[in-house]
């Protein structure tokens, strides 16, 4: 393993997502969901969950095992207990449907779903096994539950609140770069929350000044056109919207930026140890760590209706000096006041 600060192979970065530590904010959740589980009997028959995610399962191995940490810490080892029927779409956003319905089929008991096209997809495969959405970037604008206290239907879970730092995550990459610098989203268009971030976005440039450059990217075959057109228009720096499309070829993402020389904003940790300038969001590692308690919760009987949505409270905002130092950018102090890790 590489000590902190340097910067991460491909295969380092794809395989560690989501294995670093939780910083020094850390994340929190809505104190008032976190009760402890109630002591009556386990089930007696072992229980059968669904995962379903448009990414790999390689790429979030350590959400994962974070995930099944929470489980064990309730009571639940998986083969023995407890069974996780995982299915991934590998950033080929088209075969979700069929996948979905392979977990409606098996049958599973919940079905958890990593994104917000593979919550969309399993709503449209079943209404009556119960969904746990895993980090879902909007849940109420895109209409995935009716609100966040009261969800409705047959889907909870939590958010990672993504959305709603978007413009935040904009002026702290403003407040390093030169005035009127041009920027380039990168966003998946088959993911329905990127067009309305864009939307935030564009309206947050407006006022920031800046100038940001809508690049799509659908599927793996994008990246490299992304790639070229970024290095013809010589656009100037990089701001990524959170996808797992985005977070299996992480590693090519951050290799390219780094030899570019773009200062970027990232979603989390990951993307900075591997040599991107800074990222400001949610930890992951704790949201699949308290994804276990609705899985929990569920399978004694709870309705998804009945159990809130939740929402971080705290953020992450980590920050590479090394790489800002290589672009000559010096971060200032009402930015450095804010920081809540650094990696040298």
């Amino acid at each position: 393993m590489e000590r902190p600060g340097s910067r991460l192979s491909r295969r380092q970065f794809v395989a560690g997502v989501g294995a670093v530590g939780v910083s020094a904010a850390g994340i929190g959740l809505l104190a008032s969901c976190r009760m402890a589980a109630p002591a009556d009997q386990r089930p007696p028959r072992v229980a059968r969950v669904g995962y379903l995610t448009g990414g790999s399962v390689e790429s979030e191995d350590s959400w994962l095992t974070a995930l099944e940490q929470g489980l064990r810490e309730l009571g639940y080892v998986e083969g023995e207990n407890i069974v996780i029927e995982r299915r991934e779409a590998a950033g080929r956003f088209e075969m979700l449907p069929e996948l979905a319905a392979e977990l409606v089929s098996r049958p599973v008991d919940v079905i958890l779903t990593a994104g917000t096209p593979p919550i969309r997809a399993a709503m449209q495969a079943t209404s009556t096994i119960p969904i746990v959405m895993v980090a879902a970037a909007d849940p109420v604008r895109t209409g995935l539950v009716t609100s966040l206290a009261r969800p409705g239907g047959n889907v909870t879970g939590l958010s990672d609140l993504h959305s709603g730092v978007i413009t935040k995550r904009l002026e702290l990459l403003r407040d390093v770069l030169p005035s009127g610098a041009r920027i380039t989203v990168l966003l998946n268009p088959d993911n329905e929350t990127h067009p309305l971030q864009m939307e935030d976005i564009q309206a947050a440039a407006l006022v920031l000044g800046v100038t940001v450059s809508p690049l799509a990217v659908s599927g793996p075959d994008d990246i490299d056109g992304a790639f070229a057109r970024i290095r013809t228009e010589n656009l100037e720096a990089l701001f990524l919207l959170g996808d797992r499309l985005f977070t299996i070829h992480g590693g090519r993402i951050a290799d390219f930026a780094v030899t570019r020389r773009l200062p970027g904003s990232y979603t989390n940790r990951q993307w900075v140890q591997a040599g991107g300038l800074m990222s400001y969001g949610s930890n992951f590692l704790d949201i699949y760590r308290r994804t276990a308690y609705y899985v929990d919760r569920i399978l004694r009987g709870a309705k998804p209706a009945d159990l809130p949505v939740e929402q971080p409270m705290t953020f992450d905002f980590v920050v590479n000096m090394k790489t800002a130092q290589a672009l000559g950018i010096i971060f200032p102090n009402e930015i450095m006041l804010q920081v809540t890790e650094v990696i040298q």
